[in-house]
């Protein structure tokens, strides 16, 4: 496959897994995947940028997962299993998986988890292959995670009983032998996620396709790295409860801020050891994708951190991260960072100095202000475009919402108009559906070296696309998935985009 070069105009998609079109009530490594990389070769698009595939947590984000680099089995698929003569077709077609445009996670967590342990008891353990990948290790914390959690209910880590509750090495060496095959299930899950993701891996090079990965920031509280490293990475007291969290202060949006309630890494601590916890998960994130994004890349040089116990994020305060000293020598990977929202000359600087390819989103870009960054005038090259992200409302439903504002409409169409004209693009109509594909065209002709639209943005659909609403908590968070083939139309004038403003 040819190398990723930085330089160079790409066009590129966000679509996550969960989201593919398919039977089985959630999106797939195996034929959606497939599909899905046949659609974006056909329409000129080179990179396919997926949201975490760690298992899902609280709320069923991704970004609230149990483990840094575990792998979420959900996005398994079934059929390559049957193929495998672990399951047969029946017993995929007799489960209740759900189904529509929705994932239903109560569904995946007890019928498609009893599937895979069907698949399990079919399964050789003593395989060559699969026996060398538990004995890299690997998992192996991740396993036997969830096995105490399947032995207390799937509790957190904090209700488990002593003397689980506290990680000790000589009581995991003893936990192991006396439940082998439930810790051995949780090993399956990983092996064939990965058996799956090389193969997808290796289509999607086939077919000129990079894969861009997401690295969330911040982990649960109820999770392995918790459980396990506790006081050697995160800021907590004698009983690992949590002296500060994580946050946003208070401002126009919010008068008492956001309380995300993540543990806070010490990053005093790990400079100590040359912060090898973070150099092994980037360099891992490196070798399992193409390019990642790091999300929340302030939070590398700053973190807002609240009072562990608050109730609200007004009482926080700014601490000092690893900034530039964990980047240093990481200069040159393949790395994209979010660095949206308010932010201050710290992050500005760490930009610069380590040269990472930053973020603009043309939602924001049309306010009337001549200095706005997310104007298409005002890029570099070295940006990443989007109309919008996994926590933006969809382009036609923010279009909708601005446009139903006289005034608002007005500057709208105004600041976009002149955006336009530079690059002769007309912007024909004032219907949300004409606006929309205005905008993505925009996209693929600013400087911006990689331009990416959500899927849902391409079929130009409204808020009941939206991925995610950040600050709640619903079954319509994280659960949109795309009709079978809907998108497969659009192919031609995709392509025809990429051929005209030179991205290949």
């Amino acid at each position: 496959m040819k190398k990723f070069d930085k330089n160079r105009r790409y066009a590129g998609i966000l679509m996550p897994i969960f989201s593919l079109a398919g039977s089985g009530g959630i999106g797939t490594l195996g034929k959606p995947a497939r599909d899905f990389i046949d659609f974006m070769a056909n329409s000129g698009l080179t990179i396919w940028q997926v949201l975490p595939v760690t298992p899902t947590g609280y709320g069923n984000s991704p970004y609230q997962s149990c483990s840094s680099d575990a792998l979420n089995y959900y996005l398994i698929d079934l059929y390559q299993l049957a193929e495998d003569g672990l399951l047969t077709q029946s017993d995929i077609s007799s489960a209740n998986l759900g189904g529509g445009d929705r994932v239903n996670y109560g569904l995946m967590f007890k019928n498609k988890t009893a599937l895979l342990k069907k698949a399990f008891k079919n399964f050789d353990c003593g395989s060559e292959k699969f026996r060398a990948f538990v004995e890299n290790g690997d998992y192996t914390d991740f396993s036997v995670f969830m096995a105490l959690k399947e032995k207390f209910s799937y509790k957190g880590w904090s209700d488990w009983d002593e003397p689980y509750r506290t990680y000790n090495e000589e009581v995991i060496k003893e936990f192991i032998p006396r439940n082998q095959s439930k810790v051995l299930f949780w090993q399956f899950t990983q092996y064939i996620f990965c058996l799956q993701w090389q193969k997808t891996r290796e289509y999607a090079a086939a077919n000129g396709v990079f894969i861009m990965g997401d690295l969330p920031l911040y982990l649960s509280y109820d999770s392995v790295e918790m459980w396990k490293l506790g006081d050697k990475i995160f800021k907590v007291d004698k009983n690992r409860r949590p002296i500060v969290v994580a946050g946003a202060p208070p401002d126009a949006f919010s008068a008492t801020g956001q309380l995300w309630g993540n543990p806070m890494y010490d990053w005093e601590k790990m400079k100590g050891d040359g912060y090898s916890w973070w150099n092994c998960r980037l360099k891992k994130a490196l070798d399992f994708y193409d390019i990642i994004r790091l999300d929340h890349f302030r939070g590398f040089d700053r973190c807002y951190a609240v009072p562990g116990g608050d109730k609200t994020a007004e009482n926080g305060h700014w601490e000092k991260a690893a900034s530039f000293d964990l980047f240093k020598d990481k200069l040159g990977w393949n790395i994209v960072v979010e660095d949206l929202g308010v932010l201050d000359e710290g992050v500005y600087k760490l930009l610069r100095k380590t040269g990472y390819t930053g973020m603009r989103e043309l939602e924001f870009a049309f306010d009337g202000r001549e200095e706005n960054e997310h104007k298409p005038s005002n890029y570099s090259k070295n940006l990443v475009c989007y109309t919008g992200t996994h926590d933006n409302e969809p382009l036609r439903g923010y279009i909708d919402g601005v446009l139903n504002d006289k005034e608002s409409g007005k500057r709208f169409i105004k600041d976009l108009t002149a955006e336009c004209k530079p690059y002769k693009i007309a912007v024909e109509g004032s219907t949300s559906e004409a606006l929309c594909k205005t905008i993505i065209e925009l996209g693929y002709a600013s400087l911006a070296n990689i331009v990416i639209i959500p899927l849902w943005d391409f079929l130009c659909l409204g808020g009941g696309a939206r991925i995610n609403l950040p600050g709640t908590q619903t079954d319509k968070n994280w659960s949109w998935r795309a009709a079978d083939d809907g998108y497969t139309r659009m192919s031609g004038a995709i392509a025809a985009l990429a051929e005209k403003y030179n991205r290949k």
